[in-house]
Order: C-alpha cells, then sequence, then structure tokens
C-alpha cells in the first residue's frame, strides 16, 4: 500500500443501520450522491474531533474514490438535454464531484489538497478500494497534508443501496 504505511484516526459508514437517512445538503438537488459524500465525511470528522469547525485537522487532504460517481445528476442533465429543456445551472456545478469536497473543506476549515479519483481495484476490507489508499499515501509522502480523509462512495444500483465509507488516515 503505497510508500508509506498508514494509520486509521477515525472511520464512519453510511449507512450504520436500515433506519439511516441522508439528511439534505443545501445547493445540492436531484441526487443523493454529494449528500452520501459530505455525511461520511461529517460522521468521520466528528468521531476524531467533534463539531465543526473547532480546534480540528487544518491541513488535511481529501480523497474521494467512487466508480460510478454521481449517476441521478448525469441522469437528470442526460434528461433535460435529450428533451432539449434547459438544464438547471445547480446541476452543472454539482456534477463536479469537487463540488462536494469543497463543501467539506469549508465546513470544517481544511486547507490540504482536494482529489477526486475512479479507483480501478476493488474495495478492500474496509471499504476502500486499493489504489484510493496508495494515492493518499502518496498525498501524505508529498507533505501538503498532515493527514487524508479518503471516502469511497457508491450511489445504489436497482435492488442495492447507497454507500458510503470515509477513513481519516495519517502516516504510521
Amino acid at each position: 500500500m503505497g510508500s508509506q504505511p498508514l494509520t486509521v484516526l477515525a472511520r464512519a459508514r453510511w449507512p450504520e443501520s436500515d433506519d439511516d437517512r441522508l439528511p439534505p445538503l443545501a445547493g445540492f438537488t436531484a441526487s443523493s450522491f454529494n449528500p452520501l459524500v459530505a455525511e461520511a465525511a461529517e460522521r468521520c470528522l466528528r468521531a476524531r474531533y467533534g463539531p465543526p469547525p473547532g480546534p480540528g485537522p487544518t491541513r488535511t487532504a481529501l480523497l474521494l474514490a467512487s466508480c460510478s460517481g454521481d449517476r441521478a445528476t448525469a441522469a437528470a442533465i442526460d434528461a433535460a438535454a435529450a428533451s432539449q429543456r434547459r438544464v438547471p445551472p445547480l446541476l452543472f456545478f454539482q456534477s463536479n464531484p469537487n463540488a462536494v469536497l469543497g463543501h467539506i473543506a469549508a465546513r470544517w476549515e481544511l486547507t490540504g489538497p482536494v482529489v477526486a479519483t475512479s479507483p480501478t481495484t476493488p474495495p478492500g476490507p474496509d471499504g476502500v478500494p486499493a489504489d484510493a489508499l496508495e494515492l493518499a499515501a502518496l498525498l501524505l509522502a508529498d507533505g501538503d497534508a498532515d493527514q487524508v480523509l479518503v471516502i469511497a462512495a457508491e450511489q445504489a444500483l436497482p435492488g442495492d443501496s447507497d454507500h458510503a465509507v470515509a477513513l481519516l488516515l495519517t502516516p504510521s
């Protein structure tokens, strides 16, 4: 795994139970993807630091790993374009996966790099793809961050449910 071993400072999942419901996320519509990413990140950071912004993590990189990305927003944009309707500008904003990472960074006052990637390896036992962990190790080795919040998120396929895991990592 990457150039250095990593220590998990905090972890979180969504959902935690069958009754778990995603809270709405202001500025993001038509999709559960961005609220999913934000909620997993929020739970992980709160587990380590309490409520934001507080004396929390500043030099923290954000790394979003998703094989499929935001399917619902892409479908909404496709449907609007196919019917020759005006595509709501907010959908273009939220179709950029860095938009939700910027929301998290602003809320928690994080100053590290922001990266969104589509992993090529399957999730490991912790729910995070190995290549996302390797990229986290590289971000730490670069010296631009003291820790990395890795969020692996996937929207549901038919018969499944949305799910996400977040790990707050630091060099061992």
